[in-house]
């Protein structure tokens, strides 16, 4: 194959996918010379180690997400950054929060600010979603699992936002009674979480 039928194939691979990665380039026996090159011509960006995309692409809100999801197979996307994902803050933090098993090896991205959360393996395998963000699967906790861990962890972000994540969560009738305080339970929130929802309207 010559190197602009390579080149043409590895711009459609990004047209299909909005996200390329590198990875992908190999399973389908295209020599990673040609992104280099297609880079330097400028018909594709850099938007992370191993990931590029075409340069006229609508830019995705969850491009720090998609980095961090690709080089961290075992991560879950929590707290802040859960509920950023899920729409309930009016904060837009700059780090990215992340879950990992108690004794795994936090992903090494210099580009990113991570903030690294262990949990145990229930509390960490319990209430994750997969949500295809350009082509790669983004693994973040569910609405009910966030608010029980924001309620754990509201030394690290604040009661308040614990408690605005709940309120909202509530009257947008995102969550349901039963598996909040099953997720409490998980976390082992109950007594704490307990007077702010027998508070809820």
């Amino acid at each position: 194959m010559k190197i602009c039928d390579y080149a043409h194939k590895a711009l459609s691979l990004a047209k299909a996918n909005k996200v390329l990665r590198s990875t992908e380039l190999s399973e389908q026996g295209i020599p990673r010379v040609i992104l280099t090159r297609l880079t330097r011509e400028g018909k594709l960006v850099r938007i992370g180690r191993g990931l590029y995309a075409l340069p006229n692409r609508s830019i995705s809100e969850n491009e720090s997400l998609l980095e961090v999801a690709t080089r961290s197979s075992q991560g879950v996307f929590c707290l802040l950054t859960a509920l950023r994902f899920h729409k309930l803050t009016t904060q837009s933090p700059f780090e990215v929060w992340l879950a990992i098993p108690n004794k795994a090896q936090p992903p090494q991205i210099n580009t990113l600010s991570l903030r690294i959360i262990r949990l145990s393996k229930e509390a960490l395998e319990e209430g994750i979603e997969t949500h295809m963000q350009d082509g790669i699967p983004i693994r973040v906790y569910c609405i009910a699992k966030t608010i029980a861990d924001c309620f754990k962890f509201r030394n690290k972000i604040g009661l308040d936002v614990a408690l605005e994540a709940l309120q909202e969560a509530w009257r947008g009738k995102k969550i349901q009674m039963d598996e909040l305080w099953h997720y409490a339970r998980i976390c082992k929130v109950e007594k704490i979480i307990r007077p702010y929802i027998e508070s809820l309207p």
